[in-house]
């Protein structure tokens, strides 16, 4: 996710560094335990802390005296700089990048002939694939999922709190993300509340609303879905 240049005109002494750092760590501590789920084979959680620590601290050397704005630029940063560390490991393996694109092609070509959305019963008929690859595969597709919203949500977020764009185009921008997120239903606002406004894990999701996280992975790609097409208009 690309974050936009940022410098604080009031910079922070080393040691209002180090308590602001103190502050805010139970906000990177919220961020990797989001991301943890998804990328703990590839990266050990101490060295995600680290990374979205360093984040944290970028965020801060920026923006400057944290204001009650502070929190939403910082989680984006700090989340940022973690999906950028994991891009330059190539997390996804080959082999689940294959998997998943023969499992795709499974899904359109079922759904075509049923006319619905495929269970893992029906696919296994057309694919013979085990619970556990269709587990995999969806943990996979929702993490693509997720780095989309962000774009979508966090980028329209950032430049939001830091009104660089011109008012007419602010306007558009804010206006689009108001229809994008109203054309949601009760159900899937819940859940980008939960997930963003409350920083929950897809499995603590799963608990809350008494799905399972496969289940509040395909509703995320719907609640993406909806979003993508207004911004496509």
């Amino acid at each position: 996710m690309e974050m936009m240049d940022f410098i604080a005109d009031d910079a922070l002494t080393p040691e209002e560094e180090a308590r602001y750092v103190q502050a805010y760590l139970p906000l990177v501590h919220r961020v990797v335990k989001q991301l943890a789920w998804q990328t703990s084979s590839v990266m050990d959680r101490d060295d995600m802390e680290q990374i979205a620590l360093m984040g944290l601290l970028t965020s801060l050397r920026r923006y400057g005296h944290p204001d009650e704005q502070f929190a939403a630029f910082a989680v984006q940063r700090v989340r940022g700089a973690v999906l950028d560390e994991l891009r330059e490991l190539d997390w996804r393996p080959r082999r689940l990048r294959q998997k998943s694109h023969k499992i795709n092609d499974a899904i359109r070509e079922v759904t075509r002939k049923l006319g619905r959305t495929p269970s893992f019963e029906d696919l296994n008929e057309h694919l013979s694939i085990t619970a556990e690859e269709y587990h995999e595969y969806l943990l996979l597709d929702c993490a693509r999922t997720l780095e989309s919203l962000d774009e979508l949500l966090g980028e329209d977020a950032l430049q939001g709190t830091l009104n660089t764009r011109p008012l007419e185009d602010e306007m558009v921008i804010s206006g689009t993300l108001k229809a994008a997120l109203a054309s949601l239903d009760e159900r899937e606002q819940l859940i980008l509340s939960l997930y963003y406004q409350h920083e929950m894990s897809l499995k603590e999701i799963a608990l809350v609303l008494d799905l399972t996280e496969a289940r509040v992975c395909q509703l995320n790609k719907k609640i993406a879905q909806k979003i993508q097409c207004f911004f496509q208009k």
